[in-house]
């Protein structure tokens, strides 16, 4: 079945792709299996030299891997530099720690010699998502590969050249051929790949049902997986917050990446006491957002990934007024001018009076529409918060101490953000609790997802 790349912003077809048919399949899978052997004895030093070249590829070529993020998949180029930068960060973080983080530690038995160390497992497949074509790939190549591990990525299927790029840039780096392979395949060849003994563990990056499903496959293998899924963050603000930088950072985080992240913002519970201030100043931002080419550096949002993605966030917007809830702003789709007039384009939106039962309460919406809500007090915000399955990150303002370790130690959430916006930084694990997954990605647990944690005991 052919796989095609189409401009969100105009509905053109950019290129179609075969998709491998069984024996292409089986010479890439035999050749990371071949190339394992040889490349786990490689030095750290070796692998961190092609691993910098890696990062000086993505620097030197950023404008134009950017460009193929914005066409294929519609984020605003500003932001798609922006990620071809972040790759080059985690790639040099990792030439430069991986040794530290995979050293050998020394534990005192009554053996003579005993120590823990840490060795890679073989070919992981990464099944990945569209809304961070190139970032959520290199956060689990740059670890993977600096451990000792090949890599085979399932990339989205709306987003084969970037897939393809990405294979491209870590093949003139200088890792061996089979070091990193893209596999032009379908949904439906994932378990084909993930049964294969070949392939040792797998790291998803997607929706819930897809974590379900390849959690299944892989399990029923006893093959190790690392899951981040979805999220439905909240963003609480206080009355002790400064009301102007929340409100800036909130816009932010909503509508990052069009609104596309597991990690953005989605919730936002203020306090009743600051709540009218803040909903003035929020829509007020929300209504100025510039909506439009994303290949124009002036554009805040750009088009939805594809026309599913809108359909399925026109729904949810609807249900959720249906069942009572009020629009302050947006609400539609964008209806832009010229060659866009097909692109999936959504207003960005402001919702309040949220009922329960319905998708802006607690599920996760991928869009620029941001859900508000009104407390009463720290207990009430922090209960609305925890409201929900996910539990990938969570951001709260505020200035009081002890609102600030009562957040820390009660919001359920993988990562809590306090004057800040959620985001992932390679120094730092990341991942999620409850729905949103399991396992953890950079830092250095994160690269230690994928090793065999081997105890050694000499007498």
């Amino acid at each position: 079945m052919p796989i095609a790349s189409i401009n969100p912003a105009t509905g053109e077809t950019l290129k179609t792709f075969e998709s491998l048919n069984n024996q292409q399949l089986e010479e890439k899978l035999q050749r990371a299996a071949d190339t394992f052997r040889n490349y786990r004895r490689t030095s750290f030093t070796d692998r961190a030299q092609m691993m910098m070249r890696a990062a000086e590829i993505l620097e030197h070529e950023k404008q134009e891997l950017a460009r193929v993020m914005t066409v294929e998949m519609g984020k605003p180029i500003k932001a798609a530099v922006s990620e071809a930068e972040k790759c080059a960060l985690v790639c040099r973080y990792y030439a430069e720690n991986a040794e530290l983080h995979l050293a050998a530690e020394i534990v005192e038995t009554n053996a003579t010699n005993s120590f823990v160390c840490f060795q890679p497992l073989g070919a992981v497949l990464a099944v990945m998502p569209w809304n961070f074509p190139f970032w959520q790939v290199f956060r689990f190549a740059a670890p993977a590969l600096m451990a000792g591990n090949v890599g085979l990525l399932k990339h989205a299927s709306n987003v084969p050249q970037c897939a393809l790029a990405i294979e491209d840039v870590f093949r003139r780096a200088g890792f061996p051929e089979g070091a990193f392979q893209t596999l032009l395949i379908g949904s439906e060849t994932v378990q084909q790949v993930i049964e294969d003994v070949r392939v040792t563990a797998v790291t998803l990056t997607g929706s819930e049902p897809a974590g379900r499903s390849v959690a299944s496959i892989a399990g029923k293998q006893i093959k190790k997986t690392v899951l981040e899924l979805g999220g439905s963050d909240p963003f609480i603000v206080m009355p002790s917050a400064d009301l102007e930088a929340a409100v800036t950072t909130a816009v932010k985080a909503r509508t990052i990446n069009n609104g596309q992240s597991c990690i953005a913002a989605k919730r936002f519970i203020v306090h009743t006491q600051i709540y009218v201030e803040f909903e003035k100043r929020f829509v007020e931002v929300m209504k100025a957002l510039r909506v439009g080419d994303p290949t124009d550096e002036a554009t805040d949002i750009g088009p939805l990934a594809t026309e599913q993605i809108l359909k399925d966030l026109e729904d949810q917007v609807q249900i959720s007024v249906a069942a009572g809830a009020k629009i302050l702003t947006g609400g539609h789709k964008f209806k832009a001018d010229g060659n866009l007039a097909l692109g999936n384009f959504y207003e960005p939106t402001v919702l309040v009076d949220i009922a329960k039962n319905s998708p802006a309460y607690a599920d996760e919406i991928f869009g620029p529409v941001a859900s508000l809500f009104r407390v009463g007090g720290i207990d009430e915000a922090i209960e609305l918060a925890n409201a929900t399955p996910f539990g990938l990150g969570a951001a709260a303002w505020t200035n009081d101490a002890a609102e600030q370790a009562r957040f820390i130690n009660e919001l359920e959430a993988g990562c809590v953000f306090i004057n800040g916006m959620v985001a992932s930084d390679p120094r730092l694990p990341f991942g999620g609790v409850k729905h949103s997954g399991y396992g953890r990605e950079l830092g250095e647990f994160g690269i230690r997802e994928f090793v065999n944690v081997k105890t050694v005991w000499i007498k």
